[in-house]
């Protein structure tokens, strides 16, 4: 591992663990090995570490994203479920701590900070995929189909296993069903 991936495989781990304001750049150090003059060849503010760490998340999240749906791409309705699935098996595994997205908004009210700036446009992001879903589906108002599940899917982030007795992924998959069956209605 070079020693930019060393950096942001260490501050990651504490950013996540920790939040983002709770670690400073010295714990980063300290737990890399590296420099601080290192760290700051790499990122020249801790701010841009964060956007960093922030853009990394959103790469995985978006890399299993087309992983199901490239393994669902003509059937919409499955790719949907399978997608479901896997957000609640990540919502499920040891350590989850959140959305970290939503972390970070909640950390920095600023809409201008970098990183913040990533978690809107991740958020937006997601909103577009499940509108493109809809309207494969053939869903009425696709655009409010996507902002409905946005928001459960958000929800289910935010709150981890502790509201679903059921698991995640079985609370996800019921409320996608029944959103679906209101939006086709009408």
């Amino acid at each position: 591992m070079d020693v930019r991936e060393r950096i942001l495989k260490t501050a990651s781990e504490l950013f996540y663990r920790e939040g983002t304001r709770a670690i400073g750049v010295d714990t980063i150090v300290a737990r890399s090995g590296v420099a601080k003059t290192s760290l700051y060849r790499y990122f020249r503010t801790k701010d841009d570490l964060i956007e960093a760490f922030l853009q990394s998340e959103d790469q995985d999240f978006w890399a299993h994203w087309d992983r199901v749906a490239a393994a669902h791409k003509d059937a919409p309705e499955k790719q949907l479920d399978a997608q479901l699935k896997w957000i609640g098996e990540r919502i499920a595994r040891a350590g989850y701590r959140g959305c970290p997205q939503i972390n970070v908004s909640a950390e920095y009210s600023d809409e201008n900070h970098p990183a913040r700036k990533v978690a809107i446009a991740h958020k937006a992001e997601l909103r577009r995929r499940l509108r493109v879903l809809a309207r494969a589906m053939k869903l009425r108002e696709p655009e409010r189909f996507a902002l409905q599940m946005a928001v459960v899917i958000d929800g289910a982030l935010s709150s981890g296993t502790a509201l679903h007795r059921e698991g995640p992924v079985k609370f996800l998959q019921t409320i996608a069903r029944s959103l679906k069956a209101a939006a086709a209605a009408g």
